[in-house]
């Protein structure tokens, strides 16, 4: 584990996490990116014109979010399986992740917004970890919200990891609470809401741990045909349910 990120668990949720306290509002949202291959192959075009399109839907629908009260949003950026992507493909979206988290320092820090990435951090390209790790170190004091960023992740991964470092550590009478502090995600709150887009019904091994209680949005557009109108339609519709997390109906 890396000294930052000791530090990122060292801290409570109540320090970095700024809750609505409006439970109408998910607090945290994770979102499935999927569709951007597809995408672009039903308009002629390569599958990586797909995922360049999709990451300049990112800044608007943030901060369209943070706008309405989310705090925390979770982005799978890349799984430990898209490994077995074409060598073109997985070479593209590490240079654009490294472009983008590059480019994007400057406004991060503008939004007030905190950048945390969760995922293996030893397969991944020097340049993209330098890239994470500066913009990580450079927005750790931002407060409006946070952007976690899954990179080479995957849930069983993330579990099995945090395990060991909990058996490494000669822990005993392992508590769900210190359990959780062994994962990537530390002090992130659980999450509220997941979004998956393209008519996907599945969760492809994401978060997995984070997301016991969460409520669950499966849309058919996908991520490059994303706006803030159907964001907005999905928080309505969350807005309605009552999640009960195993008692008894309000």
């Amino acid at each position: 584990m890396s000294l930052l990120s000791k530090i990122f668990k060292s801290k409570t949720v109540g320090e970095i996490e700024n809750s609505t306290g409006n439970h109408s509002i998910p607090g945290h949202v994770a979102i499935m990116m999927d569709g951007n291959g597809r995408w672009a192959t039903k308009r002629g075009l390569p599958r990586t014109a797909g995922h360049a399109n999709a990451a300049g839907k990112l800044e608007n629908l943030m901060t369209y979010l943070l706008d309405r009260g989310v705090h925390t949003v979770s982005l799978y950026a890349f799984s430990t399986e898209n490994w077995k992507r074409s060598k073109q493909e997985v070479d593209f979206l590490m240079n654009l992740m490294t472009k983008e988290l590059k480019r994007g320092k400057k406004r991060f820090m503008e939004m007030n917004v905190r950048i945390k990435a969760i995922g293996r951090r030893d397969n991944i390209p020097t340049k993209l970890l330098d890239a994470i790790e500066d913009l990580e170190l450079a927005t750790f004091g931002n407060t409006r919200g946070t952007l976690c960023l899954a990179i080479d992740y995957g849930g069983q991964d993330e579990i099995v990891r945090a395990a060991q470092a909990a058996i490494d550590e000669g822990v005993e009478n392992l508590t769900k609470e210190a359990f959780n502090s062994y994962l990537d995600s530390g002090e992130l709150t659980p999450i509220d809401l997941v979004i998956r887009t393209s008519g996907e019904f599945r969760l492809s091994n994401f978060m997995l741990w984070q997301m016991a209680y969460s409520e669950f949005a499966f849309i058919p557009e996908m991520w490059p045909d994303m706006t803030p109108k159907i964001l907005e339609k999905i928080l309505k519709d969350y807005s309605t349910r009552n999640r009960r997390f195993g008692g008894t109906k309000k």
